[in-house]
């Protein structure tokens, strides 16, 4: 059986959710960032990512990390095209040609949009987001985003998903793009975009998964 490490604020939700969308079985370790302990109602955690048992597990001190029998993987997006690949039915490819489709869009995910989608998010948790500074970082960062947003927005006209069924694909570049959510302008000029994120975030699967993450200690 798969041990997924990680807890749901984190990248490990791009995993968890993919295990909830596939009924996978497996077991999960809960490790939290060490950062995050000055939290009071995070300490006392079991293991976090500066504990010598996960440091064993992952010597960056990163979550999420993932052992499927004597295979390790400890990048979020190769841990959900593998699992989506050998455990995830229709949430995987059915094709050499789809395996690379969903390879190319978990790249365009994260070298296209995760950076500066991060810098929004960033923005907003500091509460910058009305200062002058987290002003220029914000649309800053939407510049950054307008070329991939608007090659995503011809993608999905005419498309409900990014393959021809929900696929592994759709939550790695929504899980990307989901951090800069909170700067509504964002999406304005992308409506398909849009309907795509929001018909993304309605499944029960992700209700489910983020109703976990939203009751976790920030």
């Amino acid at each position: 059986m798969m041990t997924l490490y990680g807890v749901y604020r984190s990248r490990a939700l791009r995993p968890l959710w993919l295990l909830a969308e596939a009924d996978v079985p497996f077991t999960h370790v809960p490790v939290i960032q060490a950062y995050r302990l000055d939290n009071p109602k995070a300490a006392g955690a079991p293991l976090n990512t500066a504990t010598p048992d996960f440091l064993s597990v992952n010597p960056i001190g990163q979550i999420p990390a993932l052992r499927d029998g004597p295979l390790l993987l400890t990048e979020s997006l190769a841990i959900c095209l593998h699992i989506a690949r050998k455990h995830g039915g229709k949430l995987g490819p059915a094709s050499d040609d789809e395996a690379s489709l969903m390879e190319n869009w978990a790249l365009f995910a994260a070298t296209s949009i995760e950076g500066a989608a991060i810098e929004i998010l960033y923005t907003y948790r500091d509460k910058q987001q009305d200062t002058p500074t987290g002003q220029g970082i914000l649309k800053i960062a939407a510049q950054k985003l307008s070329r991939p947003l608007a090659r995503l927005e011809a993608h999905l006209q005419g498309r409900d998903w990014l393959l021809d069924r929900f696929t592994v694909a759709d939550i790695i570049v929504e899980e990307c793009l989901r951090y800069g959510q909170p700067y509504a302008p964002l999406l304005a000029d992308f409506p398909s975009v849009a309907r795509w994120l929001s018909a993304c975030q309605a499944r029960p699967a992700f209700q489910k998964v983020w109703a976990t993450r939203n009751a976790e200690p920030e």
